[in-house]
């Protein structure tokens, strides 16, 4: 009689276990599902480290553009006191390329179809006009609209440049395999705070 106790109260505590873990319990609380913390080119948040180039690069900020409901986004990649912008684009293939701010170059607010720069001539392939959205730290790029002239050269270098309200912003580099970075989710919290 003892042993048949002993299974029932046996029997009775796993099946509170299991129905407990199912959530169906009356007041257990179920658990909400956590975002991913799965990181990819499309979804890195303010905080996440991008790994590049032998360097950890911290996301500071997000700006998406969007140019008649076509988007596109960069980010804003510091370390230390370095500054690069991941510029992600997908149309029929991914684009993705990895910027540095220029004071080298000036240009004018209406850039010409052709600019040579450091020996490389850069063709435009495309321009238009954007609306913005930031989040987090997005330097002197506050205006609600911008104009962009996106350049192309030999050797996957490209060259962008951005009228902000009559301010005009060029950026260099060159577009990357996005599998040649390293994705990893960080705190959500800024880490310069520029």
């Amino acid at each position: 009689m003892v042993w048949l106790g002993f299974i029932v109260v046996v029997v009775i505590g796993v099946t509170l276990f299991v129905l407990q873990q199912q959530g169906k319990l009356p007041g257990s609380s179920s658990q909400k599902e956590l975002p991913s913390l799965q990181r990819n080119i499309f979804n890195l948040q303010i905080g996440d480290i991008v790994q590049y180039m032998d360097r950890d690069w911290v996301v500071e900020g997000k700006l998406t553009y969007n140019d008649d409901g076509y988007s596109w986004f960069e980010y804003l990649l510091q370390d230390d006191n370095d500054i690069r912008w991941l510029s992600v684009d997908e149309d029929d293939v991914v684009e993705v390329s990895f910027l540095e701010p220029t004071t080298q170059l000036e240009v004018s607010q209406t850039p010409p179809d052709k600019i040579t720069f450091n020996n490389d001539t850069y063709r435009c392939v495309e321009s238009g006009t954007a609306k913005m959205s930031r989040q987090g730290t997005t330097l002197r790029r506050l205006a609600q609209r911008c104009q962009y002239f996106d350049y192309e050269s030999t050797n996957q270098k490209v060259l962008s440049i951005e009228v902000w309200e009559g301010e005009v912003e060029v950026t260099v580099g060159h577009q990357i395999n996005p599998r040649s970075l390293s994705l990893l989710p960080g705190d959500g919290g800024r880490v310069y705070g520029v």
